[in-house]
């Protein structure tokens, strides 16, 4: 008779999952990629190394899943920020990305530049476009190639990043109003050339 699963084993199993997700979360967290080999994982979920490969074909599997996990949990508070003009929610959602980014520096760098295998790479890529489109929808009636203003609001924000990230020698306050200023004065009315 073959092996048929229980509800129980299953539970255990999807338990030993989210384990592993949780403790590559954490690792990422605390040491970005370059720490997070699937050693390091294991031991953090208190799990043998060849436990994680029963959840994840490879560690390439578990690191994209791993920033998706993590890019969806920063998508959804950009989503999230309310205002009551688009200026409002544009301004909202600069100050939220920068802060959140500062406030786990390592985790942030890891999410936007660390170099990464290309399946978390091409993950990167998707969530940026899901971040274009949250900008998008905040520009939408504009007079402007919206598509490609949201497109660069989020390129500029990563890369303005990039640098704090590794220093962190920036003042929070300053660079929050920076940030808001260039995005907001990038998308005003363009003038009209004659």
């Amino acid at each position: 008779m073959p092996y048929r699963p229980t509800e129980n084993t299953r539970a255990r199993a999807a338990a030993a999952r989210e384990a592993v997700l949780l403790a590559a979360l954490d690792q990422l967290a605390e040491g970005g990629y370059a720490s997070a080999s699937i050693a390091a994982v294991a031991r953090r979920a208190g799990l043998a190394t060849g436990s994680v490969y029963r959840h994840f074909r490879s560690k390439a599997d578990l690191f994209a899943e791993v920033f998706r996990v993590a890019a969806q949990r920063e998508v959804d508070v950009l989503a999230a920020v309310q205002g009551d003009t688009p200026e409002e929610r544009l301004a909202g959602c600069v100050e939220a990305f920068v802060r959140r980014a500062l406030a786990e520096p390592v985790r942030a760098y890891a999410l936007i530049a660390e170099p990464v295998d290309p399946a978390v790479e091409a993950e990167r890529l998707a969530f940026r476009r899901a971040y274009t489109d949250i900008f998008a929808a905040i520009l939408c009636g504009r007079p402007l190639d919206v598509e490609l203003a949201a497109a660069a609001i989020v390129g500029a924000l990563a890369e303005a990043m990039v640098g704090p990230l590794a220093r962190r020698d920036r003042d929070p306050t300053a660079l929050v109003a920076n940030l808001q200023s260039f995005v907001l004065s990038a998308v005003r009315e363009p003038i009209r050339v004659a």
